[in-house]
């Protein structure tokens, strides 16, 4: 008998891999603790309000439905298009490079295996490319 290999981004693989809603809410927690803190992040970090816990908790749910997991962010605030949601925003590279470089730094300090990290952050890069260009024009 032949045994299937799981594979990141099959059915809830992804999401069994950020450790569930509670290791998304970690992520999303380090990734702001980030956002806040370093220089080079304040571009990005200006495109957000003074307080996180609404972003925090959107950005969490939308992870969860994202990586396979429940649809957690629909079920509170609807469907949702990344690049139409953003479009309304200054969005450039360098927001974008900064947001990318705060969530790469977040996800480095989680417990996932080497692999799922690298997965992430590339999977994390396409919606993140997509606001960039849907943002200029």
């Amino acid at each position: 008998m032949k045994v299937k290999i799981r594979q990141f981004g099959e059915n809830n693989f992804s999401y069994k891999s950020a450790g569930e809603l509670p290791g998304l809410i970690k992520l999303v927690d380090t990734f702001f603790e980030l956002m806040n803190t370093l220089p080079e992040a304040k571009c990005a970090r200006d495109l957000y309000p003074k307080k996180l816990s609404g972003p925090s908790k959107k950005l969490a749910y939308f992870l969860s439905g994202w990586l396979g997991g429940p649809r957690i962010y629909q079920e509170y605030f609807g469907e949702i298009s990344i690049p139409s949601a953003h479009r309304h925003l200054k969005i450039g590279q360098q927001q974008s490079d900064a947001w990318m470089l705060c969530m790469q730094k977040a996800v480095e300090q989680q417990a996932y295996d080497e692999a799922f990290k690298e997965y992430l952050i590339a999977q994390l890069g396409i919606p993140a490319g997509r606001i960039v260009i849907a943002c200029s024009r």
